[in-house]
């Protein structure tokens, strides 16, 4: 797959242009857009204008970053100034709001082509829209950043915005085959987004990693991360690729419920990674990996009862204001939430602490972990977005992680996880540089 910065180091020769690659990617969402579904709003003549600006721009040698003239998507809980942000809710249907979110005014400044708006689960939580997996529109794309995996899935966009408090990047980058990457927490600035929870991180699905780092780099140079928060340190591009000494097998409370053929798929590239000489420790053979595995099988209880926690505000008060238009699985989790005491909720931020502080007591002795980023392929039907039990663990963690596109079971998509030290993004880019070569070897 050719990146961004392939294709723009020809545009000041007049060798292609933002305008050209923008109409292919509109061809495409015009073709397949009527089944996959995966946008909420579209805006072509704008996103035209924006090509036109950036085109001349190259043309002049003055783009305005590296990411300048690049189609991207965003996920509807990013607000916009002119386009609608509707959150995945009928509540909000056709909203327009006042400002633009952190993420669309860094875009913006950098040059980059916004397209429109992806489809997300109602209020990025579990309630699925009406996007389809581009592989087979039987099968669910993943959620909630749905519509996003898809669209770049679908080759509709080379990037598109997600976000991610469970296993909302990783998981549909993994049922629909694109490179899912989720930073640290804080790393992207979240200002203007439907909801700030404690877990919930901005990042990339993208069919190249460079083009998902280099939006990440451009954002946060702009705009920085969450304030109080160290921004984006990956640098602006992705290290080279570098054979790591050694990778922690990670099993998470996943592998009781993975599918037999996902395991020995998974098995067999752990096997490869061997054959090229990476030394791999699990929970047999290392105390350190026993001590994280018995942390995070917790992690999704954890998660969970802390996101209910944090829905007092704004799902609370928007659920008592428009009682009829909020699913009973998302009022469940508030009046859960409500149920929670004060106390309770510093007992759970406790227990995911630990899970940070064991996890970067494997420092000097793991250069990344490595897992499946889904029990197995993309599930038939999309009402269910699927288990993120394989994510989870990476959100409760606050690290960051890669999903990438390398397993393939009956014809489809399956990703491999990694995961790196909190604010370890720039060595952890260098791993998945080798294991993705590893793949394609």
């Amino acid at each position: 797959m050719t990146s961004y910065a392939a294709l723009s180091a020809g545009f000041g020769e007049g060798i292609g242009s933002p305008r050209d690659l923008l109409e292919a990617c509109l061809a495409t969402i015009a073709a397949r857009e009527p089944v996959v579904r995966a946008f909420a709003h579209l805006a072509p003549e704008s996103a035209r204008a924006a090509a036109d600006a950036s085109t001349v721009r190259w043309r002049e040698g003055s783009p305005l970053s590296a990411i300048d003239g690049m189609p991207i998507a965003l996920k509807d809980i990013l607000e916009t100034a002119d386009m609608p942000t509707g959150f995945g809710s009928p509540i909000f249907a056709g909203r327009k709001g006042q400002r633009d979110s952190a993420v669309a005014y860094a875009l913006r400044r950098a040059g980059a082509v916004i397209v429109g708006k992806a489809v997300t689960t109602e209020f990025a939580d579990m309630v699925a829209g009406p996007t389809t997996n581009p592989h087979d529109p039987a099968r669910t794309p993943g959620g909630s950043s749905s519509g996003s995996a898809a669209a770049v899935a679908a080759g509709m966009v080379p990037v598109a915005i997600g976000s991610q408090v469970g296993g909302s990047i990783l998981r549909p980058a993994s049922f629909c085959g694109v490179v899912g990457f989720k930073p640290t927490f804080g790393a992207i600035n979240r200002g203007g987004i439907s909801d700030q929870f404690s877990q919930n991180v901005l990042g990339t699905l993208s069919a190249t990693l460079e083009d998902g780092w280099a939006v990440c780099h451009a954002i946060a140079s702009i705009v920085g991360g969450d304030p109080g928060f160290a921004p984006f340190v990956g640098g602006a591009v992705p290290l080279p690729a570098r054979r790591p000494g050694t990778l922690a097998v990670l099993q998470t409370a996943g592998w009781a419920v993975a599918e037999p053929e996902a395991i020995d798929a998974f098995q067999g590239f752990l096997a490869r990674l061997g054959a090229a000489g990476v030394h791999l420790i699990d929970r047999t053979t290392s105390g350190r990996v026993a001590l994280l595995e018995e942390a995070i099988a917790e992690a999704g209880a954890v998660s969970q009862a802390i996101n209910n926690w944090e829905k007092a505000w704004p799902l609370a008060e928007i659920a008592a204001r428009h009682p009829d238009g909020m699913s009973a699985h998302l009022r469940e989790g508030v009046a859960a939430g409500a149920r929670t005491t004060m106390e309770e909720y510093r007992v759970l931020l406790h227990r995911r602490d630990v899970m940070r502080e064991r996890l970067m007591l494997l420092a000097d002795e793991a250069d990344a972990c490595i897992t499946l980023s889904a029990p197995g392929v993309a599930p038939v039907g999309i009402a269910y977005t699927g288990n993120s039990i394989f994510n989870v663990a990476a959100s409760a963690l606050r690290c960051p992680a890669i999903s990438l596109p390398l397993l393939r079971l009956g014809g489809l998509p399956l990703g491999v996880q990694l995961l790196g030290q909190p604010l370890g993004e720039r060595a952890l880019s260098g791993v998945a540089g080798f294991v993705a070569g590893l793949s394609a070897a």
